[in-house]
């Protein structure tokens, strides 16, 4: 074999090698396990109630009770949610299941999840990957299923993390606790500032893995940081959810995705866009209904800078979307646009599911010539005052 072949054959080898190491990092969709049908050994029969270090669920790790549940299984008169598919885990009092998963160190994630309660009125949970972590709060029931899909995001510090659920409630009865199912991963990138759009991420194409024949649509609870969200560009200011939906299962005003807006002034979207100070913009955007039979009246405050309108939802004819407009003056170099509904709808085929209206196409640019005007304005006037200013010396 002639040298320049070898080194051919060593660069194939090595570039897959690369390639292998590369891919390492998990890929989008759902984790090992991550809906909990894969048997563990001796079969679902064998395995109910798993303790303290048990490695019987295949694909994670446990601490305290966890146990494995089935469709249609009952506990006294109550029987219990499964969010999808056959089987799910509960987690009992201070109980925790783990799994790692290899990453790509600086880029931010999105953990899709479904969960319900049990026995308790407030249960929550608590997502943790490496130092980050956050509670989610599964009180409020977005939805008659009994369930709702909910998202997480963190920024990978390693190129490996440990992610872990746990139930941090403390009950009377040890085998109360949330139900989880259906844990998925997508890697999210957030989308580049077009030059006619300072909004980052308006028409919502960028957010959390979405289940294919999910029909909840993904719940995005409170959070404050900007720079890591399951919504790129986007915080939830509030403490309440907000939904993101797609196009397969609601009815979207464009593109694929849309957030539709819950539970009133609780629930509210914002974003810091960057501006030119005294010059004036407009806050653009598209107001629609998901089709999910929400009842009338629907509306939204938006905010802008420092204007803030209402915006009612009335399209005409067989519209199900409607443009809207906000004009304001920046005051800083960074202005906050906001939304929120502004009451509380329900569906009008159960009375309890919250529903809203849907915002989409958010734009923010620059009214051309208003920084243009002002200053030739003070051009202008600093001429007179010169010019009286002579006549007078």
């Amino acid at each position: 074999m002639g040298e320049s072949s070898t080194r051919s054959t060593l660069c194939f080898i090595s570039l897959l090698l690369l390639s292998q190491f590369v891919s390492a990092a998990v890929e989008d969709g759902l984790l090992n396990n991550g809906d909990f049908e894969t048997a563990p050994a001796g079969g679902f029969a064998s395995a109910v109630a798993f303790g303290d270090g048990n490695k019987s669920l295949p694909g994670w790790t446990i601490n305290g009770t966890v146990e494995l549940i089935s469709s249609g299984q009952k506990q006294g008169g109550m029987i219990l949610i499964v969010p999808q598919g056959e089987h799910a885990v509960r987690l009992g009092n201070d109980a925790e299941i783990a799994q790692v998963v290899e990453l790509e160190k600086g880029s931010e994630y999105s953990v899709t999840f479904s969960a319900a309660r049990t026995c308790a009125q407030l249960e929550s949970l608590n997502l943790s990957v490496g130092s980050a972590s956050q509670t989610v709060d599964l009180q409020t029931l977005y939805s008659v299923e009994g369930w709702d899909a909910y998202s997480w995001a963190f920024q990978a510090a390693e190129e490996e993390g440990r992610l872990a659920f746990k139930n941090p409630g403390m009950e009377d009865d040890p085998t109360c606790g949330p139900v989880i199912d259906n844990i998925a991963v997508k890697k999210l990138f957030t989308p580049d500032r077009s030059k006619d759009n300072v909004a980052i991420n308006g028409d919502f194409e960028e957010g959390p893995w979405m289940f294919p024949n999910a029909t909840l649509g993904v719940l995005l609870p409170t959070n404050l940081n900007e720079e890591t969200s399951s919504l790129p560009g986007w915080i939830i200011e509030s403490n309440r959810a907000v939904r993101y939906i797609d196009s397969d299962h609601y009815t979207v005003p464009q593109g694929k995705r849309a957030i539709e807006l819950l539970s009133g002034k609780e629930g509210i979207i914002s974003q810091m866009v960057e501006t030119i100070p005294q010059k004036q913009y407009s806050l653009t955007f598209t107001l629609g209904s998901a089709g999910d039979s929400c009842q009338p009246p629907m509306a939204i405050t938006a905010f802008a800078g420092d204007q803030t309108q209402n915006f009612h939802y009335s399209p005409t004819g067989n519209a199900t979307r409607q443009a809207a407009n906000l004009t304001f003056m920046a005051r800083a170099e960074r202005s906050r646009i906001a939304f929120y509904s502004i009451y509380y709808n329900t569906r009008s085929d159960d009375r309890s599911s919250l529903c809203g209206p849907v915002v989409d196409e958010v734009n923010v640019w620059g009214l051309s010539g208003s920084t243009g005007l002002k200053a030739r304005g003070a051009l202008f006037l600093g001429l007179v005052l010169a010019v009286v200013a002579s006549l007078l010396a």
